[in-house]
């Protein structure tokens, strides 16, 4: 593999935390975040170890880079992984969510929309903010929530895949007290990408 994922300065598993790209980026907390807790609780709870630069891999890794991007950096200018002007994210047959209003729900308020009854949601995104709901799933899961593929169906330029994620609830929520007990679920995706930068940048459209 070529690019952005041999220059892995700061992480296993995820690009564009340093190096002269970098330079420039306004990251959300003054500097680059660190993964070494969440990376050991993947390395210990995942059930695929896929091979060096194969597309799985591949995937794998941008994803995580991309949430990385999302979480961490402030400004849409300086994220790597999308195109700004195309990208658009669609969970659960709502709305496309354009970049910037992707940045500015956050990663967890964009993956929980739901269109159920209040009193059905467990969580209620449109009443967080991009701060508080990182609150409320950092102190629930204090080791973080990892992140694996599990397959993947189709190849670029839109890659149909199966991912697992899970976090053990070791604090808080909402009043509810800490389990200890393993939360995961898996899921499908589908991640439409530019085919010639897949393994230079993981270009997302």
């Amino acid at each position: 593999m070529e690019g952005a994922f041999n220059d892995r300065q700061g992480d296993k598993y995820r690009s564009h935390l340093y190096g002269d790209g970098e330079k420039e980026t306004q990251w959300r907390f003054g500097s680059p975040p660190k993964y070494d807790v969440v990376n050991k609780l993947f390395e210990q709870g995942r059930t695929k170890e896929w091979p060096k630069g194969s597309l799985e891999e591949t995937v794998q890794n941008a994803i995580k880079t991309w949430e990385m991007e999302l979480s961490h950096k402030t400004r849409i200018q300086d994220f790597k992984t999308i195109n700004p002007e195309k990208f658009r994210f669609l969970i659960n047959g709502r709305k496309g969510l354009s970049g910037e209003e992707t940045l500015k729900l956050g990663s967890y308020n964009a993956l929980l929309q739901s269109s159920l009854p209040e009193e059905l949601q467990c969580y209620m995104a449109d009443k967080e903010t991009f701060e508080t709901s990182h609150d409320v799933f950092h102190t629930a899961f204090p080791r973080g929530f990892a992140w694996e593929v599990l397959r993947v169906y189709t190849r670029p330029p839109e890659i149909a895949f199966k991912f697992r994620h899970w976090g053990f609830m070791e604090g808080p929520y909402k009043g509810h007290a800490p389990t200890g007990e393993m939360v995961e679920f898996t899921g499908l995706a589908v991640m439409k990408v530019r085919k010639v930068l897949l393994y230079t940048h993981c270009g997302f459209q």
